[in-house]
C-alpha cells in the first residue's frame, strides 16, 4: 500500500455530554481542534466515543456532525459495529449515507462466533454496502479474537480494507501484513505499541490519547510517516506515561478529565462508567506535565 488514505494518528473521539445528552456544540469544537492541530483522521462513535451508552439516533447524529464538521478536510471512519450482524449492516449503511469515508467494525461481542461466524459477519456487511470496512480486533473488550487466516480470507474481499488491532502483538502484526499483502490497512489500536507497530509494517493508529494531546500525536505520526526514528523515539519516551494514564481508570474517564482540565469539555461519562477515581486523576497530571501539557508544579 504505498500512500493509504488512512494512516498517521486517527482520533478516537470522545462523545462531551451536557446533563446526559450529547453536547453537539462541543464535539464540534472538538473536531475542529482535531483538524487544527495536525491529525490524519477522525474516529467518531467507538469505544472511546461511549458508543456502547448511546442511543441509535445519538449514534448517528455524531456521525453526521463528524462528517459536517470535518467538511473533507481529513477522513472520518465512522463506529459501525455490532454483535447483530443486520444492525452493523445499518450502521454501516448509515455511515456511508452522511459522507463518512469508511466504517470501523468491532468484532460481534457477547455472541463469541466462531472463526467461520467472523467471516460470515464481514462478509455480509461486505456484500450489503460499498463502503470500505476496516475491521477492529479487541478480544480483551469482546471475548473474541479474530485470526490471522480470518483476516487473509477477509482481505480478498472488495470492501475490507484493514484492521485496526488493540492486542499489542507485535509479531502478530508482522505476520498479518506477510498474510494479507500489501494493500492490507494496519492500524493500531493501542497508543503505547504504535512505535513497534509501524516498525513492523503498520499505517498508523487509531488514537486515545491524541484527544487530549493532538498535535503532538500528529507531530509523532509525522516522523514516524518520514521515518525519523530519533525523534519519534523522542516523542514515545515523552507521551508513554499519558498512553498508560489514560487507562488508569475506565475508559474514556481519564480522558475526558484530562480534557475537562484542559478546559475543552465537561468530564461527564455514562454509566456503568463513573468519574475518575482520585488516584488516577493524580496520575493523568502527572503524566500531563511529563508530556509537556501543564506547566510543572513548583517545587
Amino acid at each position: 500500500m504505498s500512500d493509504p488514505l488512512f494512516k498517521g494518528v486517527l482520533t478516537a473521539l470522545v462523545t462531551p455530554f451536557s446533563g446526559d445528552a450529547v453536547d453537539e456544540d462541543t464535539f464540534v469544537r472538538l473536531v475542529e481542534r482535531q483538524i487544527t492541530a495536525g491529525v490524519h483522521g477522525l474516529v467518531p462513535v467507538g469505544t472511546t466515543g461511549e458508543t456502547a451508552t448511546l442511543s441509535h439516533d445519538e449514534h448517528r447524529k455524531v456521525v453526521e456532525l463528524c462528517v459536517q464538521a470535518a467538511a473533507g478536510r481529513v477522513p472520518v471512519i465512522a463506529g459501525a459495529g455490532s454483535n447483530a450482524t443486520a444492525e452493523a449492516i445499518e450502521l454501516v449503511r448509515h455511515a456511508k449515507t452522511v459522507g463518512a469515508d469508511a466504517a470501523l467494525v468491532v468484532t460481534p461481542y457477547y455472541n463469541r462466533p466462531s472463526q467461520e461466524g467472523l467471516y460470515a459477519h464481514f462478509r455480509a456487511i461486505n456484500d450489503a454496502v460499498q463502503l470500505p470496512v476496516v475491521i477492529y480486533n479487541v478480544p480483551a473488550r469482546t471475548s473474541v479474537d479474530i485470526s490471522n487466516e480470518t483476516l487473509a480470507r477477509l482481505s480478498e474481499l472488495p470492501n475490507i480494507l484493514g484492521i485496526k488491532d488493540a492486542t499489542g502483538d507485535m509479531v502478530r502484526a508482522s505476520q498479518q501484513r506477510l498474510m494479507c499483502g500489501a494493500d492490507w490497512l494496519m492500524l493500531t489500536g493501542d497508543d503505547p505499541t504504535g512505535l513497534g507497530y509501524v516498525a513492523h509494517g503498520g499505517h498508523g493508529c487509531i488514537s486515545v490519547t491524541s484527544n487530549v494531546a493532538p498535535a503532538e500525536c500528529a507531530a509523532f505520526y509525522n516522523d514516524l510517516m518520514a521515518g525519523r526514528w530519533t525523534e519519534a523515539l523522542a516523542w514515545q519516551d515523552r507521551l508513554v506515561r499519558l498512553h498508560k494514564a489514560l487507562f488508569a481508570d475506565a475508559s474514556p474517564s481519564p480522558s475526558k478529565f484530562a480534557m475537562a482540565h484542559l478546559g475543552l469539555c465537561s468530564e461527564e461519562v455514562r454509566l456503568p462508567i463513573v468519574p475518575t477515581s482520585e488516584a488516577a486523576r493524580s496520575e493523568v497530571l502527572a503524566a500531563m506535565r511529563d508530556a509537556g501539557l501543564i506547566q510543572q508544579q513548583a517545587a
